[in-house]
């Protein structure tokens, strides 16, 4: 169940808070957690992330990361999946992953969860474009369509299975269409 806003704090308040499971966002001064991530969320979020490193990782393009908590601006949030361009990989010391990513992704996919507030989503996504992001998707699986924000350029919705995503210029390798998409839900 999604816990409602907190009291106000601030944001290395909220930074100093124990971790929670599901993961908490800060957003506005409150501490939001996020609802728990179910079957249909796991499998999209699974399949994305292999599908984006498949053309991303070895070649050290870009890499996507699931559920990473990036704080940047004055928000705190957790995007179901993060992608970074390979020269913005935060890293410590000797060329090691960093585990604080501080910075908004390159690309920031969401896949909304029934219990999910689609605007609250939403506002996230366009946090990311405000912060340098090049890209944002919010997958409805219930719906069966996708949103496609990007920076400047009005959001567009996909949802015929022949619509091909439109992807960022740096994962042109990745070529997806919605009914792909969801047919990574059809377990028969």
């Amino acid at each position: 169940m999604v816990q409602t806003p907190s009291k106000f704090i601030t944001l290395d308040e909220f930074l100093r808070l124990p971790e929670t499971k599901p993961a908490s966002e800060y957003i506005n001064g409150r501490a939001i957690q996020k609802p728990m991530p179910k079957g249909q969320h796991s499998r999209i979020q699974q399949k994305l992330v292999n599908a984006i490193n498949a053309v991303t990782e070895d070649a050290q393009i870009a890499l996507a990361l699931p559920e990473l908590r990036c704080t940047f601006g004055d928000r705190s949030t957790v995007p179901d999946i993060a992608v970074f361009l390979w020269e913005r990989l935060p890293t410590d010391g000797g060329g090691t992953l960093a585990n604080a990513f501080t910075i908004a992704p390159d690309w920031t996919l969401e896949i909304l969860s029934p219990e999910q507030s689609t605007t609250r989503v939403t506002s996230n996504i366009f946090h990311c474009l405000n912060y340098g992001c090049r890209m944002g998707w919010l997958i409805d699986p219930s719906e069966q369509l996708v949103q496609i924000y990007s920076p400047n350029e009005r959001p567009i919705s996909l949802e015929s299975v022949e619509d091909r995503l439109p992807i960022p210029e740096f994962a042109t390798g990745l070529q997806l269409t919605v009914g792909q998409l969801f047919g990574w839900l059809k377990v028969r």
